[in-house]
């Protein structure tokens, strides 16, 4: 395990990575806008839930054939940013409907399932390839392994990273879905949002594309 000043570093590293935006704090920040406070939330959870992939990933060193291969890395970097575009253009085109879906049927419950703010939360972020790149980067630095195995100092400092960026988008959803909240009645801000929300995703998924 890392000594107190690693730990101090290690700390303040993931405390910065918590805040800095990126697709996953991007993410959060549309769908609480667009749906309010419970949307947000579970967009976390699905962020949340995406990101341990990528801490179990590190833990066993899968991760590191991101790092060690360029045609994998852009494999999941295009698909990534295929899917947020997708929703930036979704969100767009669905401007002046609802998200109703009727539950009657199963074409119906899996329509509101894709569409759901913990299932494109989990995609997001498990295609999102700097989540993992940026635990193989920091973590190696703070295993020992004659003070305690690998795997276990990788999935507990993992963890920790990802409740911290958990609690940054945590703090993103419960602001901005009090500011969705109030726009939410008002019909022409409700399109207008949408349409913002939808453009940041595309910009977003173009960003991510283009990044080296």
């Amino acid at each position: 395990m890392p000594d107190f000043a690693e730990w101090m570093i290690f700390l303040g590293t993931a405390a910065i990575f918590a805040v800095t935006p990126g697709p996953g704090i991007l993410y959060v920040l549309a769908r609480s806008l667009k749906g309010g406070r419970g949307e947000g939330v579970r967009s976390v959870l699905g962020n949340g839930i995406g990101a341990s992939v990528h801490v179990v990933a590190a833990a066993l060193g899968l991760s590191a054939l991101l790092a060690t291969s360029a045609v994998a890395f852009t494999v999941v970097k295009l698909a990534g940013a295929a899917y947020l575009v997708f929703l930036g253009l979704q969100a767009i085109f669905r401007r002046h409907h609802d998200d109703e879906v009727s539950s009657g049927d199963d074409a119906g419950l899996a329509a509101r399932w894709a569409r759901s703010p913990l299932f494109q939360g989990v995609l997001t972020e498990v295609l999102n390839p700097k989540t993992a790149l940026y635990f193989m980067a920091l973590l190696p630095h703070f295993v020992h392994p004659e003070r305690a195995p690998a795997p276990l100092v990788f999935l507990v400092l993992g963890l920790i990273a990802l409740a911290m960026a958990m609690l940054a988008d945590l703090l993103v959803a419960v602001f901005a879905g009090k500011l969705g909240a109030l726009i939410g009645g008002n019909v022409r801000w409700r399109v207008r949002q949408r349409v913002a929300s939808g453009a940041t995703m595309i910009g977003l998924g173009g960003f991510v594309a283009l990044a080296d």
